[in-house]
């Protein structure tokens, strides 16, 4: 059974995880990624917005032909 504290990271997890990730990907690529991350959350965001404002605020309203 998987206990609910195995599923959060703490301080220390965190500094272990940057460590290695810096590493893995040296200090160059590490922003590239943080700013591509930035740009998807922004157009996601944009879209989720973009939707909600496309759809018909009043349900009962009919087109006329």
């Amino acid at each position: 059974m998987i206990q609910a504290t195995l599923l959060f990271a703490s301080g220390s997890d965190i500094i272990v995880i940057a460590v290695l990730a810096l590493l893995l990907f040296g200090g160059k690529k590490i922003p590239e990624f943080a700013k591509g991350l930035g740009q998807g959350i922004r157009h996601f965001k944009e879209a989720s917005e973009g939707k909600s404002d496309d759809a018909p605020k009043d349900s009962n309203t009919s087109e006329k032909k």
